[in-house]
C-alpha cells in the first residue's frame, strides 16, 4: 500500500524523476571534461543534450499534470476527511491512498439508500 498513490501524484512523481534523470546526466557529462580532457568534450556534449531531452520531458509531464489537475474532481476521502482530486471512474486517495470510486459497480460499498420521512404512525387511545 504504500508504493500506491493517486494518479497526479504518479505522474508528478515521473516529471522529478526525468528533472533528476536530466540534472544528473548534464553533471555527469559535464564530468567528462574533467576525466579526459579534450575527448572528454564529446562526452560532455551527449550528457548535455540528452539530460536536455530528459528536462524538457519532465517539464511536458509537469504540464501535462497540472492540466490534468485544474479539471480533476474534488472529492472528500472518506476515510480521512480531506478534499483530494480524482482522474476517472477510480483513483486513490492523495493523502491516505484510499481506492476511491465514483463507479457504483466498483463499489464494494454503497451508502444506504435516502428514506423519504414517513408520516407519525397513528396513536392508540
Amino acid at each position: 500500500m504504500i508504493f500506491k498513490s493517486a494518479k497526479i501524484n504518479a505522474f508528478r512523481t515521473w516529471g522529478l524523476l526525468l528533472t533528476m534523470l536530466g540534472m544528473g546526466l548534464m553533471i555527469l557529462g559535464t564530468a567528462g571534461i574533467v576525466f579526459w580532457g579534450h575527448a572528454g568534450k564529446v562526452i560532455a556534449a551527449v550528457g548535455l543534450v540528452i539530460g536536455l531531452v530528459a528536462m524538457l520531458g519532465s517539464l511536458i509531464i509537469y504540464f501535462w499534470a497540472g492540466m490534468l489537475s485544474t479539471s480533476a474532481v474534488q472529492v472528500d476521502c472518506p476515510e480521512c476527511g480531506k478534499l483530494t482530486k480524482m482522474l476517472g471512474k477510480t483513483d486513490r486517495c492523495m493523502f491516505c491512498h484510499t481506492i476511491l470510486t465514483m463507479d457504483p459497480n466498483k463499489a464494494n460499498t454503497m451508502s444506504p439508500p435516502l428514506n423519504t420521512p414517513t408520516p407519525p404512525a397513528a396513536s392508540s387511545k
